[in-house]
């Protein structure tokens, strides 16, 4: 082969393999950022969620026994109504036999509907003091209240004490409530009532700057004169009796609408209308006594001027209007895909303990089969067999790899196909003259190439495929073709180890490997529908291979799609746990990310290639009966949908039972403990790996979650890529001990 030098100083053209690998990360850049996007909505629809429904940073503290001497007299023992015009605070009562009712802590869906039904029915107008997160949640309920004449005020965002709250705190729990009523019905209102403060005796030095601010901001607080305590539940008797004012005098009336069971509530409303009418009451809102208020002032009274001066709604208009209505979407949207996600939380959670629950099962009945002294695949396998390495710029890595090789106690042919490299790779091999190396050097054409190449340049029957940077152990190749005694058997998998796992990238991928994929492959040999045979260790009829078509370049997992393939044939593909080998997995997160979202994507489209495997009849169906399903499901769904675990397990944490949130957490932990322990078991490691195990469900599985979600994305925007190559160090050589 002539080899031609480039002429000194003119810089070397990148290859095929290197322009490929930039165009395709140059288009999965938005794919990348599409995936993220997709998981910050998510997460930022459960924080909105999780704020409306657990009021978020808002402590429960209620303020008690607090010193009122900074707060001016005539306010505490005033009347219930505190405005601030002109700048100057007074207090406004409610006139003689009339009744100013007033609702707190909506709006409810089961209990403000009835409230509103009984107003209407009495043709009773009524003040609503809301709960701005209660509104965003049902605005429907809002713009009714709103179409049937009555009045709405603010009681902050999220019930809280805001006596304990910060200046931001208080404008922030205004706001949102405006916007949340503007986007319910289109309007502001400048009413307002503190949570925990039904009467002006409430007011102590600590509150008393909060109701002076919002004042100056235009707010009219509210207060009460008669508490009909209907919260405490007293019968409904009670509640009628506690609601009626002394004598004729009027007041300010206070039930609640939400906030807890309001049957008692429902049933006493209309008994205290029916009472109060027969007194001779009449009713009205918070405007209204405002409106007689300002009619009866004496000229150059503060509000003297005329009626209908005082209007608790304004239209919303503009910005905050077109906010609102986007506050009232994005609650809809959580309202609607946080249950949503429950439901698919509590399938997930089925099939992933299902899954655990049948790899022990099937994984201890496999380890039971295959290891008693009577088992046998049938007459020992002496023959020679061919081992295909297909290597690009593997100069690290090769030399340990042929070495390996020619230490292995069963008869081999070694084929290196040179896939273009342009580091040596191929100049290495043939160095280290090896009698039964043969190197063959091909233009770059992908690894499917490189493997169809040594498969047709093969001598022998029997073809292993092992990957350019892994090392097999000296028995490794007699154990993998034993299985090969059994007729009916066309492929087999063999066990791939990660070498480099002292660090903690490492680490967590041979808890992995050892867990995920190799417990894996004992249920699904033991079900007779292997998906994968792992591209660093597996064997082949040769015959088979060439049956099926040889490797294809239709997908980016060639071992997944030559697997498929040989079970819609008809050949039977089994896992060989005694046939070690050790790879070197990716040293950086980088390198990992590029490797399994290969892995991931090209599974995607093995799959969808060999979808019409579902309708395939008799014994070559199995894999589209059996091995497809479960493959789906645990290998794309429920992946998928697993983020949901640590999602609401956080959102739980937060918003619910930090407690008890953490248990669950830990308890499905020491099940997946569990799971790998046995795996370590089954293969003999060091238990001392599983202590990076907890690390690993926080740093790792999310960045396994991310990868399927890139892939899935790029599936279902059609993007493609070539085979691409990870940067090796030729750190990993035979474990010592390793063949005993």
């Amino acid at each position: 082969m002539t080899t031609t030098t480039p002429s000194r100083g003119r810089r070397r053209a990148p290859s095929r393999m290197e322009r490929a690998a930039g165009k395709a990360a140059a288009l999965q850049r938005p794919r990348v950022i599409l995936a993220l996007l997709l998981l910050l909505a998510l997460v930022c629809v459960m924080l909105l969620d999780g704020y409306l429904r657990a009021e978020v940073g808002g402590d429960q503290r209620v303020r008690t026994g607090a010193s009122s001497s900074d707060v001016p007299d005539d306010i505490l023992n005033g009347g219930p109504i505190v405005t601030f015009r002109g700048g100057q605070a007074t207090t406004v009562s409610v006139p003689d036999k009339t009744i100013a009712l007033t609702f707190d802590d909506g709006p409810n869906p089961t209990w403000t509907p009835e409230v509103l039904a009984i107003l209407e029915k009495y043709d009773v107008p009524g003040t609503f003091f809301l709960v701005g997160s209660m509104v965003s949640r049902y605005p429907g309920i809002v713009e009714d209240m709103v179409d049937q004449g009555h009045e709405v005020g603010i009681h902050t965002f999220t019930h809280v004490d805001l006596s304990y709250q910060s200046d931001a705190r208080v404008r922030r729990e205004m706001e949102q409530t405006q916007l949340a009523l503007a986007g319910a019905a289109g309007i502001t209102t400048t009413l307002f009532r503190a949570p925990y403060s039904s009467q002006t005796d409430a007011i102590d030095n600590y509150s008393w700057p909060v109701y002076e601010k919002l004042g100056q901001d235009g707010y009219t607080s509210v207060f009460v004169d008669t508490d009909s305590d209907d919260w405490k539940r007293p019968g409904v008797a009670k509640i009628v009796q506690w609601a009626t004012p002394e004598k004729n005098k009027g007041a300010s009336v206070l039930f609640h609408d939400a906030g807890g069971e309001r049957s008692q509530t429902i049933a006493a409303l209309p008994k205290y209308i029916e009472k109060m009418r027969a007194k001779g009451y009449t009713f009205t809102t918070i405007s209204g006594v405002l409106n007689q208020q300002q009619a009866q002032a004496p000229a150059g009274a503060p509000g003297a001027g005329g009626t209908r001066l005082q209007a608790a709604h304004r239209e919303a208009t503009g910005t905050i209007l077109y906010e609102g209505k986007a506050l009232v979407a994005a609650v809809a949207v959580a309202e609607a895909a946080v249950p949503t996600l429950s439901v698919g939380l509590m399938v997930v959670g089925v099939a992933v303990m299902g899954r655990f629950g049948m790899m022990l099962l099937l994984a201890r009945r496999h380890h039971r089969q295959r290891n008693r002294r009577r088992f046998s695949w049938g007459p020992t396998v002496t023959r020679p067999v061919s081992v295909i390495v297909p290597a690009y710029n593997e100069k690290e890595c090769i030399a340990n790899t042929l070495d390996s090789l020619a230490r292995s106690t069963h008869p081999i042919e070694i084929i290196v196909v040179d896939d273009g490299s342009t580091d040596g790779t191929a100049d290495i091999a043939e160095s280290l003259g090896m009698p039964n190396v043969r190197v063959i050097r091909q233009a770059n054409a992908g690894k499917p190439a490189a493997l169809n190449n040594g498969v047709r340049s093969a001598r022998y029957d029997i073809v292993v495929m092992m990957d350019g940077d892994t090392v097999f152990e000296p028995d490794t190749v007699r154990q993998l073709v034993q299985p090969f005694a059994d007729p009916e058997v066309g492929a087999v998998a063999g066990n791939a180890k990660v070498g480099n796992r002292t660090t903690v990238i490492g680490a967590w991928q041979h808890i992995e490997y050892v867990m995920g994929f190799n417990l894996d492959r004992r249920m699904y040999d033991l079900l007779r529908c292997m998906p994968t045979i792992p591209g660093a260790i597996g064997a082949f009829r040769r015959e088979a291979v060439l049956q099926v078509g040889g490797m294809s370049e239709d997908t980016l997992a060639e071992d997944t799609d030559i697997t498929i393939a040989l079970h819609r044939a008809g050949r039977r593909v089994v896992y060989q746990e005694h046939a070690r080998a050790w790879t070197e997995a990716p040293g950086s997160l980088k390198q990992l990310w590029s490797q399994r979202y290969r892995w991931s994507y090209g599974t995607m489209q093995a799959l969808w290639k060999h979808r019409k495997s579902l309708t395939d009849k008799g014994p070559s169906g199995r894999f589209g009966r059996v091995g497809m399903p479960l493959v789906v499901l645990f290998q794309i769904v429920t992946p998928v949908f697993a983020p949901l675990i640590d999602v609401f397990t956080v959102y739980a944490m937060i918003f619910v039972d930090l407690r008890a949130s953490l248990l669950a957490w830990c308890a499905v932990l020491g099940v997946q403990l569990l799971c790998a322990a046995y795996a370590f078991r089954l293969d003999r490691e060091k238990y001392r790996y599983l202590l990076m195990m907890p690390l690993q469900q926080l740093a790792y599985r999310q960045m396994m979650y991310l990868v399927l979600i890139h892939s899935c994305v790029t599936a279902l925007t059609g993007g493609r890529l070539r085979w691409q190559k990870l940067k090796r160090t030729g750190e990993v050589g035979t474990p010592a001990g390793a063949s005993r």
